[in-house]
């Protein structure tokens, strides 16, 4: 594994042009927040936490345990949607993290102006699992994992994206994912 050093920034990719919002997607304990927190940091991206853009409705509504349905989600989505696009408007790519588990949800995010890629954190469902159990301060209980997997819709052929299984340390995965963006 090579290490790159944190004041090097990887250059857009050569399809990219103008702002780049990258997508890191999955089931809560997938990781994203770790990943996307280094990712942009590395990239020099704006960060997001997609969890911050949910109503008080939608977060009272997951800590009581009750799966969010689609029109809890639409406003919260399209929040996000709408922040990406001020970021794009002011020159700025974006790395934010959000469930995008069903693929119109993923529609919405890619009707943001400026380019998309969706990183698709899938460790082992037992690791997701394990991370849950001893995550501390959040509202989403592991309670809701089952409904979290039987939502999630993979992504398709025609959406711009990876996945990514490894369940290695966050430097590995980082270089892993940083490596895959090249192509996008």
């Amino acid at each position: 594994m090579t290490e790159i050093p944190a004041t090097e920034m990887s250059p857009l990719p050569k399809r990219s042009r103008g702002p780049r919002h990258v997508i890191v997607m999955g089931i809560s304990g997938g990781g994203k927040t770790t990943l996307a927190m280094m990712l942009a940091g590395k990239l020099g991206y704006v960060f997001a936490e997609g969890d911050e853009f949910h109503s008080q409705a939608n977060r009272d509504k997951m800590q009581a345990g009750i799966p969010l349905d689609d029109d809890d989600r639409a406003p919260w989505l399209r929040s996000i949607q709408d922040w990406m696009t001020a970021e794009a408007r002011a020159g700025r790519s974006t790395v934010v993290t959000c469930s995008a588990l069903k693929k119109r949800y993923r529609d919405v995010l890619r009707a943001a102006e400026g380019s998309t890629v969706f990183v698709h954190m899938a460790p082992p469902v037992d690791l997701t699992a394990e991370r849950l159990q001893t995550r501390q301060g959040h509202y989403m209980p592991a309670s809701l994992l089952d409904s979290q997997v039987a939502t999630l819709e993979e992504l398709e052929e025609d959406e711009v994206g990876f996945k990514v299984t490894s369940a290695g340390t966050p430097p590995e995965v980082l270089a892993q994912v940083l490596g895959e963006l090249k192509d996008y």
